[in-house]
């Protein structure tokens, strides 16, 4: 995963172009069954529309001494996301207006963007930014804009079942590690790994998309088939750094896929932070949308807008994002996947509660303490009445929930129990 984003690191990315297709094309390197859909530019997706496609090929901002002020090829947060093309000579006081920072971080580099207003600009440091001296600028954008296309990826891994989980990710930012290329690492990963179980009960649906407009477009051409079909979904982003793990639920916040994250959370991390609806800020909130409503949710390590890294120039490889953040992330998602898998409504075969003893199951010598052992497998059948999930069982139970598998497997096989699919 590390060395996939430090392929993916310099390339600059939008929610269009070049950048994004690249991006996929890396990715499909890894995920040979990736497609991409091309959505036209103009093309009403939901409420929004697609933009026009942007293209950028180099950017600068000189000083009256000729000295670079910002330089688009030497990071690429250096430029307003989406600007259009200038090459004029400015007054300071014409250039300032153009000029994004971020005073209460006067060091970092700003990322910002105007998709859907025309308008040039760069951004730099706030302290680079107090230093500027009087007289004529130098301001070159070499960028422009046209009827192109958004470009969105989609991996789909069919298993037994018509039920879905959808994996959703973004990859529309430029070089940020958290924010931007942990999600789609992490879901790489993911999907290498369920590549490789030799059975899936669920079909699994990866969706690689530029964020918000890609969720849009998306679901303008998926709505029906997901609201039908996905019992769970889980929106990757900032799963890259070792700080904290987040939790943001569903707009509903009691669906199976908000039940599942949570104990998770619980029984992987024992500690995390836990967010209300009202702080989203990601595809969830197209995803959750009234009248979409799919059970989507966030598993983040530091929730994006609440690191100071966030959205600048400090949010790099190293410096926020580790190989161990990234791999602790992607095992929880395994552990999420590993309840979804196995999950079922057991339901008793027997009527009342079963003898256990004359078939191996229970102590044969009651004494004070002898139940003790056994005490797990009674309220997993006390519980197996076709109406209580494995997962209620085990949080309502306090049972680990890779116990109750093998019991389950080891009653199915004594007959006592059988089992549905959630």
């Amino acid at each position: 995963m590390l060395a996939l984003m430090e392929r993916l690191w310099p390339i600059n990315r939008s929610i269009t172009g070049a950048g994004l297709r690249e991006t996929l094309q890396i990715i499909a390197e890894y995920l040979p069954g990736l497609r991409t859909i091309e959505v036209p530019s103009g093309q009403q997706v939901l409420d929004w529309q697609i933009p026009e496609e942007w293209e950028i090929t180099d950017a600068f901002l000189k000083d009256p001494d000729g000295n670079i002020v910002a330089d688009f090829k030497e990071n690429n947060l250096s430029v307003l996301g989406y600007s259009t093309a200038i090459d004029a000579r400015l007054s300071l006081e014409e250039l300032l207006p153009h000029l994004h920072t971020l005073p209460e971080q006067p060091d970092v580099i700003p990322y910002v963007t105007s998709y859907y207003q025309k308008n040039w600009g760069f951004c730099i440091a706030e302290s680079k930014k107090q230093g500027l001296k009087l007289g004529t600028y130098h301001a070159c954008i070499k960028a422009k804009h046209f009827k192109g296309s958004l470009t969105y990826g989609e991996l789909i891994l069919p298993g037994t079942s018509e039920k879905e989980v959808l994996i959703s990710t973004y990859c529309c930012h430029p070089s940020m590690a958290n924010n931007e290329l942990s999600g789609p690492c992490v879901a790489v990963g993911l999907a290498s790994w369920l590549q490789g179980l030799s059975h899936r009960h669920y079909t699994y649906r990866f969706v690689f998309i530029p964020e918000m407009i890609g969720s849009a477009a998306y679901l303008e051409a998926n709505s029906i088939h997901l609201k039908e079909h996905v019992i769970a979904g889980f929106n990757l982003t900032c799963v890259g750094d070792e700080r904290t793990w987040s939790f943001l639920p569903s707009r509903l916040e009691n669906t199976y896929a908000d039940k599942v994250a949570l104990y998770a959370l619980q029984t992987y991390c024992g500690s995390y932070d836990r967010y209300g609806w009202k702080d989203r800020g990601s595809d969830e909130s197209m995803y959750c949308a009234p009248g979409i409503d799919l059970p989507v949710v966030s598993v983040m390590r530091s929730k994006y807008g609440t690191y100071p890294e966030y959205h600048t120039s400090l949010d790099t490889i190293g410096g926020v994002v580790t190989a161990e953040g990234l791999n602790g992330s992607l095992d929880l998602h395994k552990h999420i996947v590993r309840i979804l898998e196995n999950d079922c409504y057991p339901k008793s075969l027997v009527l009342g509660e079963p003898q256990l003893g004359k078939r191996g199951l229970y102590p044969m010598i009651s004494a004070k303490g002898s139940t003790a052992p056994v005490k797990n497998r009674l309220n997993l059948i006390s519980y197996a009445d076709g109406n209580h999930s494995l997962l209620d069982i085990a949080v309502k139970c306090d049972i680990p929930f890779e116990e109750l598998i093998s019991e389950v497997a080891l009653l199915k096989e004594n007959h006592i129990l059988s089992s549905l699919p959630v």
